[in-house]
């Protein structure tokens, strides 16, 4: 089932049609809202494309696992660090994570950071 969701841009937040943000209150994670743009629900057989929301201050969790990630930053400026390396990025700038490589996405400014991440739908 094909679809379109259509962007909103209201009081300097992102939002999509018919998606639902998320805030993340997991140990390890702190600040972070994340939207599904595609996924299950949209029938999506083989990629999710989630848009992450990370307040100042705000970071994902220090991690790896099996799939790849695919990112594009939107807004602000924030961090990735990729295994023991820590790189600032911007709006448009492209990151590419390799499967168990350990990462971690941080909000470094006192504006809100926003990216783009797309992952694989892993077989179970």
């Amino acid at each position: 089932m094909s679809t379109i969701k259509h962007f909103h841009h209201e009081s300097g937040f992102f939002q999509w049609d018919n998606v639902v943000p998320q805030k993340l209150e997991i140990n390890g994670i702190e600040g972070v809202t994340k939207n599904i743009l595609i996924g299950h629900d949209d029938e999506a057989p083989h990629f999710i494309m989630r848009f992450f929301w990370l307040e100042p201050g705000g970071h994902s969790m220090l991690e790896r696992h099996p799939q790849e990630h695919e990112v594009i930053i939107l807004k602000g400026k924030g961090t990735v660090q990729i295994g023991d390396e820590i790189s600032e990025v911007n709006p448009y700038d492209v990151v590419f994570i390799s499967p168990n490589e350990l990462h971690q996405f941080k909000n470094v400014s006192d504006e809100p950071f926003g990216f783009i991440c797309v992952i694989p739908i892993l077989e179970k």
